[in-house]
């Protein structure tokens, strides 16, 4: 086993209580389970997976970010300037990612509209292709319009999750426009919550020169806790274990069993934490939250470079490196999202 994460201390006598029993609980589920021997072979190699991070960037996704500067032209120039592929139509794009998850066997994926207002882009993939399209979409909860919009696409539209980015939007999250929104979430079967935290950077905007213009002090997964405690049988996932949050992250799991963390993309706010490697956060959050509330992601986005396979088989490794066993694995890498978007 690996050593505990150096950089969290637990002070409180409540916490010291915690984490014991945490660790002798997940150590009880991993020896007794019964791992389902289609997912994961003896080598540990993974042979079902799910990705419950991906961004949907639709025509519409740029023709937004082209009106970011004037000089940025249209939606089509920003893709030139980018080098990357155009995306098509929402069908087109679709059917792309459909044969990217074909050709590394991925069952489902979580796509993520990543502009407030493109909810119809991800709603068109996610008809096309129910069975392996999870829809999600950004949402600023601040608009006029941000409670009919969550009702329209969560209704009508068929998705599934709502994403919040309170550092990039600017509002609290004990807002009461959160709460309006975790609200109506919380009625609809199936839906979940998204919250961004901690280090907030889009890698698109540095590359076109446009700020971002971000107060990560907005972003506290602390903040969650009384939303989630409000909302018991809402899902709220954080991704990236906090970026950089870490520890508030894992309190907040902790304290309230309806909060998930994805491990989506290189994960390099690490670097805000002395000697500390992407390994001891597995094992850290293995130890105190378990496997089934761990949910694998790539935060892939643009073509032509697709899935990101190096951050699953990064990810992988560290499994295999602390040795963790066929329950934790298969439930990290699919089982929790098969039970959490149920189809």
């Amino acid at each position: 086993m690996h050593k505990s994460l150096p950089a969290i201390q637990y002070e409180s006598l409540a916490f010291q209580n915690i984490i014991p029993s945490a660790v002798s609980h997940t150590r009880s589920i991993l020896a007794h389970s019964e791992p389902n021997e289609d997912t994961i072979r003896e080598d540990m190699t993974v042979t079902h997976l799910n990705d419950i991070h991906c961004h949907f960037f639709s025509e519409h996704f740029f023709s937004v970010l082209s009106r970011s500067r004037a000089d940025l032209g249209t939606g089509s120039t920003v893709v030139d300037a980018l080098g990357w592929d155009h995306p098509g139509s929402p069908i087109a794009l679709a059917q792309r990612w459909i044969n990217e998850m074909d050709v590394h066997k991925i069952s489902r994926v979580a796509l993520i509209a990543s502009v407030p207002g493109d909810e119809d882009s991800v709603a068109t993939a996610v008809a096309a292709h129910p069975d392996r399209f999870v829809g999600q979409f950004m949402l600023d909860p601040t608009q006029d319009d941000a409670v009919e919009r969550t009702e329209r696409a969560l209704t009508d539209l068929g998705l599934r999750g709502i994403c919040l980015f309170p550092a990039m939007h600017h509002y609290s999250l004990d807002d009461e426009c959160v709460s309006r929104i975790a609200s109506l979430a919380s009625a609809k079967k199936h839906a979940t919550l998204f919250v961004h935290c901690g280090v907030l950077s889009v890698g698109i905007r540095k590359k076109l020169g446009l700020p971002n213009n971000f107060d990560v002090r907005l972003g506290d997964p602390l903040a969650i806790v009384p939303l989630a405690l409000r909302f018991p049988n809402l899902p709220i996932i954080i991704p990236h274990f906090g970026a950089g949050f870490f520890r508030e992250a894992l309190i907040a799991a902790d304290l309230c069993s309806n909060i998930y963390l994805d491990t989506s993309s290189s994960n390099n706010w690490i670097k805000y934490h002395t000697n500390v490697t992407l390994t001891d956060v597995f094992q850290q959050v293995l130890d105190i939250l378990g496997p089934d509330r761990l949910l694998f992601g790539s935060d892939s986005s643009f073509f032509p470079r697709g899935w990101q396979k190096p951050i699953f088989e990064s990810q992988q490794a560290v499994l295999q490196e602390i040795d963790a066993d066929l329950y934790a694995t298969q439930r990290i890498f699919y089982e929790n999202f098969e039970r959490i978007f149920a189809l």
